[in-house]
């Protein structure tokens, strides 16, 4: 398998990079009202691959924070970028390929429309990701708001012979609270796929990096983080340090 990366969150609303509880925006704590400044210091700091998310996009059904974003790719010179939210249709697909981004996240439309993942990722392969997101083990669609009866794996093995890039698993019990990744049901989705999983939700400190180290969780492909970077619990340097050790070991 792939090294792990760590993954930087940059989650957009209104234009402002925030985090959520639980999905809820209601929720919603402003940490930085410059993206692009954000995605700088990430880059700056030394990270590879940043995670960006459309959240009102992920509601509405369509890009709402696209000006945010090309501010993003425009600041950037080597960090690649994975972009979710609102992402439902091969044109916004195309779109989003065509301005910089080095991956698109496909959520709500994997539930509603698996062919269309199909075609993406036939169309543009290592660029296409699925994003998982589930509740009490069932998959949450339309920006978390609403649950469908699919459990997680039963979604990942929908795409396992489609040519997806990797599969990004979100416990919406753990996001934003910094309880801890939920890393017994991101090995079991990893474990029962050949996609590469990334986990993400509740990455709360330098214990999670460690663990993602550990040789059971060989087979995921890295984790995202949000408010654990934002509120100082998280060192990035101390963590990146930590992956580029184990790398050279």
């Amino acid at each position: 398998m792939a090294p792990v990366i760590l993954f930087p969150a940059i989650d957009l609303k209104g234009g402002q990079c925030v985090r959520l509880i639980h999905g809820d925006m209601a929720q919603a704590t402003v940490f930085n009202d410059d993206p692009a400044a954000q995605a700088l210091t990430f880059e700056t700091q030394g990270f590879e691959y940043l995670h960006v998310v459309d959240l009102d996009g992920a509601f509405a059904g369509k890009p709402m924070n696209a000006a945010a974003v090309d501010t993003v790719l425009a600041a950037l010179t080597k960090m690649q970028v994975q972009l979710g939210g609102g992402i439902r249709d091969m044109r916004t697909i195309e779109g989003w390929l065509g301005k910089g981004v080095n991956r698109v996240i496909i959520g709500t439309a994997a539930v509603r429309d698996p062919d269309l993942v199909r075609e993406a990722a036939r169309l543009h392969p290592g660029r296409i990701a699925v994003g998982i997101d589930a509740r009490d083990g069932l998959v949450a669609v339309d920006g978390w708001a609403k649950s469908s009866q699919l459990t997680a794996v039963e979604l990942g093995k929908r795409f396992e012979d489609a040519g997806v890039a990797a599969i990004i698993y979100t416990d919406i019990a753990r996001d934003g609270v910094l309880k801890g990744l939920n890393i017994e049901a991101t090995l079991a989705l990893a474990n029962a796929l050949a996609i590469p999983v990334i986990a993400s939700g509740g990455l709360a400190s330098i214990a999670d990096v460690e663990r993602l180290l550990e040789p059971d969780c060989a087979r995921l492909a890295g984790a995202i983080s949000g408010r654990a970077l934002y509120d100082g619990r998280l060192d990035p340097q101390q963590a990146l340090n930590l992956i580029k050790a184990k790398r050279k070991a």
